[in-house]
């Protein structure tokens, strides 16, 4: 994917499909030894849309979410967001996933589903939020280059594995939103 033509839109129950593939490739290519292998072999890509297309259906109710299309109509991205589900002081929403197909990375797509939520949460009347990820994540650095704060770290057990997770919060989401560009439609 080269100088896509990607448009940030709201997420509809037809792009159910399309997320379950993104969410299920981005894990497969994000998270090997980081994540039991047999977890990541086990994902499945119509349990996946199922539980997608009921994030899709269920917006609105505190919770949204994005996806990013290139010219063809594909989903390369996808996003979702919305009102914190845990608890971090000081901190009212919440970026709950972003995920990108691998060769959809390194091209701004994250960083305009990133702005695209901001815009969105602010326009619900939420000024700030957070996200929790991986402390092994090779990615979580995209949080800090975007003006994210390390604030939380928290041990979990995931797929009956040990891990970390820590969390990146922006106090102020509007220079965030401010990074915004390329087109966006509904």
């Amino acid at each position: 994917m080269t100088n896509p033509t990607v448009a940030i839109r709201k997420a509809r129950a037809a792009d159910a499909p399309g997320m379950a593939r993104v969410h299920v490739q981005s894990w497969r290519s994000t998270y090997p030894g980081l994540i039991p292998d047999s977890f990541l072999v086990g994902l499945s890509e119509p349990a996946s849309a199922a539980r997608w297309r009921s994030v899709v259906e269920t917006q609105g109710s505190g919770q949204s979410a994005l996806v990013a299309v290139d010219a063809a109509g594909a989903v390369v991205g996808i996003a979702a967001f919305g009102t914190r589900r845990g608890a971090i002081d000081g901190y009212d929403g919440e970026f709950y996933a972003l995920y990108l197909l691998e060769e959809a990375k390194g091209l701004g797509i994250g960083r305009r589903l990133m702005a695209a939520m901001a815009e969105r949460l602010l326009a619900a009347g939420l000024r700030s939020a957070f996200v929790w990820c991986l402390r092994d994540n090779p990615s979580r650095w995209f949080y800090e280059r975007l003006g994210g704060v390390r604030v939380a770290e928290r041990p979990i057990r995931f797929a009956g594995a040990p891990l970390v997770e820590i969390a990146y919060g922006w106090r102020d989401l509007a220079p965030l939103a401010r990074l915004s560009a390329g087109p966006e439609v509904g």
